[in-house]
């Protein structure tokens, strides 16, 4: 997987042959903040200044910084699902969200 992390930020990184460099884009928020790098070494190092940049933009701006993800989730899916799910959950002694959250960790864990 091509990312990185930094101060509960994450990147997404690409490699462009026509630049012959990593290209990234901080993942999850709304605001556009790219870095790129020749190398691992750089592109972190691009990462962590381009983290502390925004963050500093933000602050001289007087707005908070978006912060990637809130830990709020809405999800359409099948109510057949939705039940089977809730149930599942219930007969393991836990709220459906809890739930949710250790299917998903198992999920991304398995990669």
């Amino acid at each position: 997987m091509n990312i990185m992390n930094y101060k509960g930020y994450s990147a997404r990184i690409e490699y462009s042959d026509e630049d012959q460099c990593f290209i990234g884009h901080i993942a999850g928020i709304r605001d556009v903040v790219g870095f790129h790098g020749d190398s691992v070494k750089e592109l972190k190092a691009a990462f962590e200044e381009a983290v502390e940049d925004y963050v500093a933009t933000c602050e001289k701006l007087k707005r908070a910084p978006q912060r990637p993800y809130s830990g709020k989730v809405m999800l359409r899916i099948d109510p057949a699902i939705h039940a089977r799910a809730a149930i599942r959950a219930e007969a393991e002694g836990k709220s459906l969200n809890a739930w949710a959250q250790d299917a998903l960790q198992r999920a991304i864990s398995s990669q």
